[in-house]
């Protein structure tokens, strides 16, 4: 048989970043996102001729603003069901019972298992059966592998689980397990969700993998987004095919300027970055935050936010790729005569505790907020209370002195 495998969907998200391209079409592209790769999966499931739909875990992003949300995902719910294809799927930590607090109804080829324990769902006419636990809370912090019940035999068993395997580095370890945890139930295949990067957790006979979310929603989800597509055969491996969905592509850009000596010579490095980054991805729009790094003479230029800005957007549009940020934690080589490196040390030290500490740059910047808030917000889009703005802000301006301080020109 053969299913399709996703989670992570995140329906109607806010998209994080998006105020440098505000009233921009590409914003509205972008907020639409997650739908439109809804849309995406929906299709790849009737086009790829699929007996089922396996969602493992949030499908919501917590609470709705009202129930539009709820009710397109039931409509395409219902797209399956004229196709007669069942969806069986989990609540995860941002659709828990606790979370999110109004309901949809769903058609009945939907079945969404229990949260009070592993549920086993068959369907004989599949030859399938489906264990599965979602969240009753937001935060479950017990292993909930160990309580999944044998293979039931003679059927394509399928697992369900809203999980942070061990290693899933940037994610909350809610209901943290092992692989051979996963792999004790002998499941011809464990289909994953919390993780938002595609990854295969076990191979071999018992195969249990991470589809990673349909749609990247902000700089730090980048590459490609989508589900997986499972053949499946009782008592035999899992073969498993990644398909993209996403209907926009995020990329963090890094281009070493070690071996460049001027500006120009960065800029194009970066260009060519660029060029790389867009190819292969077909027409999709993608945004990026392009980091220049490494030891140069180009360092004390590279300082010059505004000049970097302009200039890589312009290389960027040309290329056709839209620029969410431009950085440069570029430094100049060292030299004699230069300041102390331990003062430096102790800048890019205190700089780093100033970033971090939303507290302090929210103060920092209240008297600037009252007299120009509103101003910079309706003209220039800029928020100074957005805390990755103040973020970044921070970290542009200690690399500028620290590149300054380094080359002797402050």
């Amino acid at each position: 048989m053969r299913i399709v495998h996703a989670a992570d969907i995140h329906l109607d998200s806010p998209m994080r970043g998006l105020s440098r391209f505000a009233g921009d079409d590409l914003a509205r592209r972008l907020r639409r996102s997650s739908r439109d790769a809804l849309e995406n999966l929906v299709r790849l499931v009737v086009d790829e001729r699929a007996q089922a739909l396996v969602l493992a875990g949030d499908i919501y992003d917590g609470d709705w603003p009202d129930y539009a949300t709820g009710k397109f995902f039931a409509d395409q719910m219902d797209f399956l069901h004229q196709h007669g294809i069942r969806v069986f799927m989990v609540a995860g930590n941002h659709d828990a019972e606790s979370v999110v607090t109004k309901a949809v109804r769903l058609p009945k080829n939907v079945d969404v298992l229990s949260t009070d324990q592993v549920e086993t769902v068959i369907d004989g006419s599949l030859g399938l059966a489906v264990h599965g636990q979602g969240y009753a809370v937001r935060a479950v912090r017990e292993n909930l592998a160990l309580s999944y019940p044998d293979r039931t035999p003679g059927l394509v068993n399928i697992g369900v689980l809203h999980t942070a395997v061990t290693g899933a580095e940037g994610h909350e370890p809610y209901a943290p397990c092992t692989p051979s945890d996963l792999e004790k139930a002998r499941y011809e295949y464990f289909a994953l969700g919390h993780v938002h990067k595609h990854r295969v957790v076990n191979g071999g006979q018992w195969v249990a993998a991470f589809s990673g979310n349909l749609q990247g929603r902000h700089v730090k989800e980048t590459g490609p987004k989508g589900a997986l597509v499972v053949d499946l055969e009782v008592d035999a491996p899992a073969s498993v095919r990644f398909v993209p969905l996403d209907v926009a592509r995020w990329a963090d850009i890094r281009v070493d300027a070690s071996d460049r000596r001027t500006f120009d010579d960065v800029l194009d490095s970066v260009e060519e970055h660029l060029g790389d980054a867009r190819a292969g991805i077909g027409e999709r729009p993608l945004v990026a935050r392009v980091t220049v790094e490494g030891t140069t003479a180009a360092a004390g230029a590279l300082s010059d936010r505004d000049r970097l800005s302009a200039e890589v957007s312009g290389l960027a549009e040309r290329r056709g790729v839209t620029l969410e940020k431009a950085v440069s934690r570029a430094v100049f080589p060292r030299a004699a005569g230069r300041v102390d490196e331990q003062l430096i040390e102790a800048i890019k030290r205190r700089g780093g505790e100033l970033a971090v500490d939303v507290d302090a740059l929210l103060d920092l910047v209240k008297p600037l907020d009252r007299e120009f808030g509103r101003v910079l917000r309706a003209k220039d889009s800029l928020d100074l209370r957005d805390e990755d703005f103040l973020r970044g802000l921070t970290e542009s301006a200690i690399n500028g002195l620290v590149a300054k301080l380094s080359s002797g020109e402050a």
